[in-house]
């Protein structure tokens, strides 16, 4: 029984969906302000690991993760950089797209972005109007507030009641019932704002608040009642908080149950932008390839918070590189390790704990040892069995090296891996010539030029082995 921990009652449950057979999830996606970073893609990895387990486990899964393409930030910024809003936003999504890519994170059922989904919106802001739940603001500003007072579980998601709640910092507060009423609509600002991030609505042109977005998304692809939300733990409060509260004052029972991923942070804080201590995608993959990056993502549990550094990325890597080693050296044994194999036990029940990454990995970890005695061996059925089991669980990891997904050299593209193979091959004849005619001058040369390349050499007792 597949068993997770659930924020809003803090403590670990069965999961039991509202649906036989099925699991529906909801992922707030990133704000495309910027360009993503490590810290950003944590959460994509983490509820990429959640979909993969559950289709494992034999659910049908729907799985949204929106896109928030309209805000202040993203206004701001466009401002300062002298160029459109969507143009920003456009931008930002390619690239994190890239990224995403570039970490094997597995595409949603559907990604919504917010300026896609407006008259729902409106649809589900009128609904909380006539409910006696918003209302617009008397000084003609053309914004509308979700009244918190008149909502008396709000403050349930986060354990605290509204009397201990700072005011809400995303509207001008002269408009507001109460100071933490937060903004559902907000009026358009025809002095600082472009017309083209504007929209027709029943309260004077404008655009959506942040948190009305996701529960209007959430709403059309989901449903008014649907089995998973997940996140960044920043966004428990105000944004979870509130997106809670607004869809179920409107009649919607909404999430069952409520995921958060930990921050990554580097000096104790957490990596963001406004710290200036972000560490861009592009930038870490230069030095290490998007599946060590993964394994270093994975292997840590999802509720842990994370303290970047690239000492810690290096010892990930190399222990992600034991891995790839046993499955390399299985397969020159075995010919090839095909798909299909199955997971064992003790992996099944790491996971099956709230996602227990650290234990599946060593769970792993102790497997590939195992493999590695029975090398000596030769072929045989229980290498073949322990080698697919390694590949099936790291398959569910996104972590197959053999997973086209991951490009050439590592195991992807077959036919241009078998192309630059030949290539390394020849030079490595010639740096084995070299060595045999002790021309060590010549060796080294040959070698430094493959490795100019981007490739590693690694000198095994059954020959030199080389990976990009």
């Amino acid at each position: 029984m597949l068993r997770l921990y659930d924020t809003a009652t803090s403590d670990v449950r069965d999961f039991v969906p509202l649906r036989d057979g099925e699991a529906s999830l909801y992922v707030c996606g990133l704000t495309v302000q910027s360009e993503p970073h490590v810290g950003h893609v944590r959460s994509a990895v983490n509820f990429d690991v959640l979909q993969r387990w559950l289709r494992y486990r034999g659910y049908r899964v729907t799985f949204i993760r929106n896109l928030t393409d309209i805000d202040d930030k993203i206004l701001i910024k466009s401002a300062e950089q002298g160029r459109d809003w969507y143009n920003l936003a456009y931008e930002m999504h390619r690239q994190l797209d890239r990224a995403y890519a570039d970490l094997n994170v597995a595409r949603p059922t559907y990604e919504p972005i917010a300026t896609g989904h407006i008259p729902e919106m409106i649809e589900l802001i009128s609904e909380l109007v006539e409910r006696g739940h918003a209302y617009p603001a008397a000084d003609g500003s053309g914004d509308v507030y979700f009244d918190v007072r008149s909502w008396p579980a709000y403050g349930e998601l986060s354990h605290q009641g509204i009397e201990d709640m700072e005011a809400a910092a995303d509207a001008d507060p002269r408009g507001k019932r109460d100071p933490r009423d937060f903004a559902l609509w907000k009026g358009w600002k025809q002095d600082s704002e472009p017309a083209t991030a504007a929209w027709p609505s029943p309260w004077g042109r404008g655009r959506p608040g942040w948190h009305i977005e996701c529960s209007a998304m959430a709403g059309k692809y989901l449903g008014p009642a649907f089995d998973i939300h997940g996140g960044g733990l920043d966004l428990r409060f105000p944004h979870h908080e509130n997106e809670q509260a607004q869809a179920r004052a409107a009649g919607r029972p909404f999430a069952s149950y409520w995921m958060h991923n930990a921050w990554i942070t580097t000096s104790g804080e957490k990596m963001s932008k406004s710290l200036g201590n972000s560490l861009l995608i592009p930038a870490v993959l230069e030095r290490f390839r998007g599946i060590e990056l993964r394994y270093y993502l994975v292997a840590a549990h999802y509720r842990s918070h994370v303290e970047f550094s690239f000492e810690a990325l290096a010892e990930a890597a190399t222990g992600f590189g034991r891995l790839e080693s046993f499955l390399e050296r299985a397969a020159d044994v075995l010919g090839e390790i095909p798909a299909g194999g199955e997971p064992n036990d003790v992996f099944v029940a790491a996971l099956d704990d709230d996602l227990g990454t650290p234990a599946a990995m060593a769970a792993i970890h102790d497997l590939v040892r195992e493999g590695n005695r029975l090398l000596p061996e030769g072929a045989g059925a229980e290498l073949r069995r322990v080698a697919g089991s390694v590949r099936a669980m790291l398959a569910i990891l996104g972590l197959d090296p053999a997973d086209p997904a991951w490009g050439p050299g590592t195991g992807g593209d077959e036919k241009l891996t078998a192309a630059v193979d030949v290539l390394v091959r020849g030079l490595l004849d010639q740096r084995a010539a070299a060595r045999a005619a002790k021309d060590w001058a010549s060796a080294d040369a040959i070698r430094d030029q493959i490795q100019a390349a981007g490739i590693e050499i690694e000198d095994t007792p059954d020959g030199p082995k080389w990976s990009i």
